[in-house]
């Protein structure tokens, strides 16, 4: 009678360890984000809509140099992350127009910028 649950003891360890596995993952997709892909796509609409006046948003000729950086040329700078472009899209510049970004518009803007980085 010491033993009645044997399997259940040693099945208990390996349910905890999976569980705990898999929260973070769960966390990750509860915060109301999109899919990255989703989220990506949202941001190309945005950069179209919002800073393509200024930024080239999209591949462009090669050895073109244009003031303000394109987006692939901002991906590509060693200092650049994203949360570096979220803080950058929600302060203020001198340069830039006023534009409000709200979170989940900084986080895609952020996604689709950097989903144009060449490794």
């Amino acid at each position: 009678m010491l033993n009645q649950h044997p399997v259940w003891r040693r099945a208990l360890p390996i349910v905890v360890i999976a569980m705990s596995a898999l929260f973070p993952l769960r966390l990750h997709q509860a915060n109301g984000a999109g899919q990255p892909s989703e989220s990506i796509t949202a941001g190309h609409r945005l950069a179209e809509a919002w800073c393509m006046e200024c930024h080239v948003v999209g591949p462009i000729a090669t050895g073109v140099k244009k003031v303000p950086p394109d987006f692939i040329a901002i991906a590509n700078r060693p200092s650049t992350t994203t949360l570096w472009l979220k803080v950058f899209l929600k302060t203020s510049h001198p340069t830039m127009p006023n534009i409000i970004v709200g979170p989940s518009e900084a986080d895609d803007l952020a996604n689709y910028i950097m989903s144009l980085k060449r490794d």
